[in-house]
């Protein structure tokens, strides 16, 4: 190859990687993360810590990882921040987005997403903006209430923004704009679907492909909504009308089929997804595996999440909805993976390497986050074979 095209096809990959946005919950959106050669297990003092840095404020949040930095929201006296930091942990800039929620669990709700450099967030108040990453100079912004007649939520509004191509997309819940495909240069609406005209609910959309059909899904306060990502079309509607409207985990889609759940006694159903994604039907549903925001992961055919009501974790087969295993030495929490284990982050703290063999579903090694504020609520990330756990004003960085 000559020098001048392998130089071009570089500079033309290296550009793409840089404007590939981050997701919430790793690139697929599903707790899923590429890392591998990861240790089998730690010591007995739990995994090395590498850094950590304080001063980030209240926050729930998650790290978000481009440009070769790191990326968080944290709320310090009512107005929300950006950290940047490098990827040694030293803290580059921070700037203001705007005014945070403040009334129930105080602090930033939605993760950063970054694609080049612009950084879009939503506010727990329900602002949405984008701005630019190197001095915080917001480009546009959009209120749910004010833009598209959606409201605030009890614990106020958490979802993560989630862009692709040119479009971001949100949730406001608003009676004709429901759910909304923007410009993600000018925050114009691109397409506006009125989905059941119900609230939002706390949810993080997932977006996936299906037979050549891009599909957003997520969850709204007694359905899941499925719509065409290109076209904004309301494909299907399921009803989920529970005890609570609190349903904060991004669904879950394998194989044309998709599992969503929440907490408070509801579990989750499995929904089979036609082939021209313009309907859905149930396969099963199972109260068991009631995760109230940790979400849950599939993995090897099974699927792996915390209880609420029904205290433990639960290993449930993909196919039946059948519960095969449990394990009852651990508080309720967040559950993610990668290289074949299960990382897991509970309400107390407890920092946990899991087996996932659903024959031997135990602990193989675990340690307690001590350090930070709060409730231990963050969904961990995974990035260069080290373990990032945001506990309230604290990141704490563990070698994996």
């Amino acid at each position: 190859m000559r020098p001048i095209i392998l130089f071009f096809f570089l500079f033309v990959y290296s550009l793409a990687i840089c404007q590939s946005p981050n997701r919430w919950r790793g690139p697929y959106g599903n707790g899923f993360y590429d890392d591998v050669e990861l240790q089998e297990q730690w010591s007995h003092n739990g995994p090395e810590i590498v850094w950590t840095i304080e001063g980030l404020g209240d926050g729930f949040s998650s790290p978000a990882f481009a440009n070769a930095k790191i990326y968080l929201s944290g709320m310090i006296d009512s107005m929300g921040y950006i950290f940047v930091l490098s990827e040694e942990g030293t803290l580059l800039r921070k700037f203001p987005y705007g005014l945070e929620y403040t009334l129930r669990y105080v602090g930033s709700r939605s993760t950063p997403t970054v694609v080049g450099e612009y950084i879009y967030l939503q506010t727990g108040n329900g602002e949405l903006v984008c701005m630019n990453e190197t001095n915080g100079e917001a480009v546009w912004r959009k209120h749910i209430t004010d833009d598209f007649g959606g409201q605030n939520l009890r614990f106020g509004i958490a979802e993560s923004l989630v862009v692709d191509g040119n479009l971001v997309y949100a949730s406001p819940g608003g009676p004709e704009h429901n759910i909304v495909a923007l410009n993600r240069m000018t925050g114009e609406i691109i397409w506006s679907c009125p989905g059941e005209g119900t609230l939002a609910a706390y949810c993080t959309p997932l977006l996936f492909e299906h037979h050549e059909r891009k599909v957003l899904t997520t969850m709204m306060t007694d359905c899941l909504l499925g719509v065409d990502a290109t076209t904004g079309q309301l494909l299907w509607s399921y009803p989920y009308k529970k005890q609570r409207s609190n349903f904060p985990n991004t669904p879950i889609y394998h194989q044309g089929e998709i599992y969503y759940f929440s907490g408070y006694d509801n579990g989750g159903i499995k929904l089979k997804i036609a082939n021209d994604a313009s309907s859905v039907e149930m396969i099963w549903a199972s109260d068991s595996l009631q995760s109230k925001m940790g979400g849950a992961v599939l993995l090897n055919g099974y699927l792996y999440g915390s209880g609420d009501t029904k205290r433990g974790w639960y290993c449930l087969d993909w196919n039946t909805g059948e519960t095969v295993a449990t394990y009852n030495g651990l508080a309720n929490g967040v559950v993610i993976t990668a290289d074949q284990k299960l990382y897991l982050y509970t309400d107390r703290g407890e920092v946990v390497l899991m087996n996932p063999d659903p024959h031997n579903f135990k602990a193989i090694s675990q340690t307690v986050l001590e350090m930070g504020t709060a409730q231990h609520w963050a969904h961990p990330v995974i990035h260069h074979k080290k373990l990032y756990v945001r506990h309230g004003n604290v990141l704490v960085v563990y070698a994996i």
